[in-house]
């Protein structure tokens, strides 16, 4: 995450007297939505205006469409580590949830059918924008996103697995050592990938590693750490980890410092909207459909 901040200055003048008591606020408000939803009651959901309004992501990353779409396409070849890491990284490297689920794994290991696959045979385009994917260096020569996906990726593999047991369940450690030869401007696809792997091996990705800090979170995050006084932005996920039992006793799970990432970017652009420096327009602007989510709802 090298490239100039678009949000550095999102929260600059806003007063927000307590960002921890904030965040978990939000968590349970943005939870209970969801659930409203996923239960088919109908709109709205809540009366804070900014939830109603605004695109966000879920509480919970299993719980969006896109880390799901992710998690069901490679479930088939969880069980070989060379497979499960190519279906992680294409994953990520195609992150839109349509063609995803129109695409087998099995697929990746013939690099000229998924390239017609992903050009002519699933929904268009194959890839999504959510966050940019930039050319990849590999065997000395600059490839964009498809020939990454389709034809660097397979031969990557064996070093993409060594990277990983290099670095000792650090998510930190191994996004470095891939990008180090990806070379890639923004590595936020290589941290995605690494870090889906803790959901099927924890053994080598831990849950409660350490993580990089986006360039959307970076702002809500340091609010959190100058409130705590804590000394970096990992001192503060792992303050937040441990104040959550106090705030959110009922939270169905504990988080991990990737969730505190995750969903400081999310406080972000809530307080973004309320900053007036993110307005509710274009795709920001959330629009419920008629009925029950077909996936658990999502911003994405």
């Amino acid at each position: 995450m090298i490239e100039p901040s678009p949000y550095r200055h999102a929260l600059d003048g806003l007063d927000i007297p307590d960002p921890v008591a904030a965040f978990f606020a939000w968590c349970i408000d943005r939870e209970t939505i969801r659930r409203k939803r996923a239960a088919g009651e109908p709109p709205p959901w809540t009366s804070d205006p900014v939830l109603r309004q605004g695109r966000f992501l879920n509480v919970f990353r299993e719980d969006d469409p896109g880390t799901a779409a992710v998690l069901r396409f490679a479930e088939p070849v969880h069980g070989s580590l060379p497979n499960l890491i190519h279906a992680l990284f294409f994953a990520r490297w195609c992150n839109r949830r349509g063609t995803l689920d129109a695409l087998s794994p099995a697929l990746l290991q013939n690099p000229a059918a998924l390239r017609r696959a992903l050009l002519h045979q699933v929904p268009q385009t194959w890839a999504s924008d959510v966050y940019p994917v930039g050319p990849v260096t590999w065997d000395g020569r600059r490839h964009d996103r498809l020939a990454a996906g389709t034809d660097v990726l397979p031969a990557a593999v064996p070093f993409l697995e060594q990277a990983i047991r290099a670095a000792r369940g650090d998510v930190i450690r191994a996004v470095a050592a891939v990008n180090n030869v990806f070379r890639m401007d923004n590595d936020f696809p290589v941290f995605m990938a690494v870090i889906d792997l803790a959901w099927f091996r924890p053994d080598l990705i831990r849950p409660d590693s350490p993580v990089p800090t986006g360039i959307g979170a970076r702002p809500y995050l340091d609010r959190l750490q100058r409130h705590l006084k804590c000394a970096d932005h990992h001192e503060t996920a792992r303050r937040m980890i441990a104040l959550q039992p106090r705030y959110w006793p009922e939270a169905r799970r504990p988080f991990q410092p990737i969730d505190i990432e995750y969903l400081s970017c999310e406080l972000r652009k809530y307080f973004s909207y309320l900053n007036g420096t993110k307005t509710f327009d274009g795709r920001n602007r959330f629009t419920p459909a008629p009925g029950p989510a077909p996936f658990p709802f999502s911003g994405e």
